[in-house]
């Protein structure tokens, strides 16, 4: 049986390294620059930080800022459009997880014109041409998305989540820095990094794991173990710093081998009711582990063994469930987040229209345990 493993071309991490941007520009021979990025960064000044190395060294560019939280399949459309205009040549992203998916989805319309529907992106996708060139600049420590081959748009029209699976996204340039996360706004932070805790465990659990991928999540899940709460509560700067190597290494694993159905479930919160991405995971997380821990116990063990429980090599299957499932709950409350999904605005006769969707997500195939409607909307209701 043959293992795929896909990874971006160039990365570079540390504090600061946003400096070497301008080298990687002009050595690539890239001329034009469209910026993409959000309002929320455009309000707060991050952006200034990009903006300011491309003035002082001649750089041409222009800004597309109008992505959403959860970007739609408009916001890719408005800024195809706008690349086009500008014929560039290079796309550089600054921002989370909804910025760099809408720059992937950009990227592609731009080779893949045929795709201008953006709807038949949604899957794993069949698209003829590489993307345009994404160097991708990460202000949140959560969503990996400068590193992974997936992107995510919302259909508003049909209320879903399309998580579109393409090698052609895939930045040719990942710029880690750290000092662009540590502005975030704690909750922010928190949710963030709980999404990397997410993508770490399910891609360590899920059905196509393999040696490599565990290599990636099993340190990825001690480092945010090591350095979320610190990262969040206090800003300390070298917490932060692991934080953006425990999500980047996570985003390395998960991206080749998938996801499970804390994903499936997640993704129709932030559809209907426009829930942060990282806020639904983490919401979904202890009660989806609870569910997963039949079939999956022994792999709790071993990440209860690199997490400070060594003593678990010595309990029976369900207290390595109810011990793994606690410390991720006490590490929640920890970052401050201790949301339910009905602080999310669902109702009780939500639950199968959501369970619905949910069975048709890309990533409930991954899960390591079989899932039905009933099995989603019983999830549904004990995360309530």
């Amino acid at each position: 049986m043959s293992e795929r493993f896909v990874l971006n071309e160039t990365s570079i991490f540390g504090r600061g390294c946003r400096n070497e941007l301008p080298k990687e520009i002009h050595t690539r021979g890239y001329k034009k620059i469209l910026l993409v990025t959000d309002k929320g960064l455009v309000e707060c000044k991050l952006i200034e930080k990009i903006t300011a190395i491309f003035d002082e060294t001649g750089i041409e560019y222009t800004l597309y800022s109008d992505v959403k939280p959860n970007p739609t399949i408009q916001n890719v459309l408005d800024g195809y459009k706008v690349c086009q205009k500008f014929e560039a040549d290079v796309i550089v992203v600054v921002g989370g997880g909804s910025a760099i998916d809408t720059a992937k989805g950009i990227s592609i319309l731009m080779t893949n014109p045929d795709r201008a529907d953006v709807v038949s992106l949604n899957g794993l996708s069949n698209t003829t041409h590489k993307g345009l060139p994404i160097i991708a600049l990460p202000t949140t420590h959560g969503t990996a998305a400068e590193v992974t081959i997936n992107y995510v748009i919302t259909d508003e029209e049909r209320k879903i989540k399309m998580v579109c699976v393409d090698p052609h996204d895939i930045p040719v340039l990942a710029i880690v820095d750290s000092e662009l996360m540590e502005s975030l706004p704690k909750m922010t932070a928190a949710a963030t990094g709980l999404d990397a805790l997410t993508h770490a465990v399910e891609g360590y659990i899920t059905k196509a794991h393999n040696t490599m991928s565990d290599m990636f999540h099993m340190r990825a899940i001690e480092l945010i173990f090591e350095n979320l709460p610190k990262a969040v509560n206090e800003k300390d700067p070298q917490a932060i710093e692991n934080m953006a190597l425990a999500q980047y290494i996570a985003g390395m694993g998960f991206s080749n081998v998938g996801l499970g159905i804390v994903h499936s479930m997640a993704h129709q919160l932030g559809a209907v009711y426009d829930t942060p991405h990282g806020i639904a995971n983490a919401i979904l997380l202890p009660t989806v582990m609870r569910f997963n821990g039949a079939v999956c116990a022994d792999r709790f063990r071993e990440i209860l063994c690199h997490i400070g429980r060594p003593d678990a090599r010595n309990l029976n299957d369900q207290d390595v469930i109810n011990t793994f499932v606690w410390m991720i709950q006490e590490l929640s409350k920890a970052c401050g987040v201790t949301m339910t999904v009905k602080d999310t605005g669902c109702k009780e006769e939500d639950l199968e229209m959501l369970a619905e969707k949910a069975m048709e997500d890309p990533c409930k195939p991954g899960n390591p345990r079989d899932v039905s409607k009933e099995d989603f909307i019983r999830l549904y209701r004990e995360a309530m």
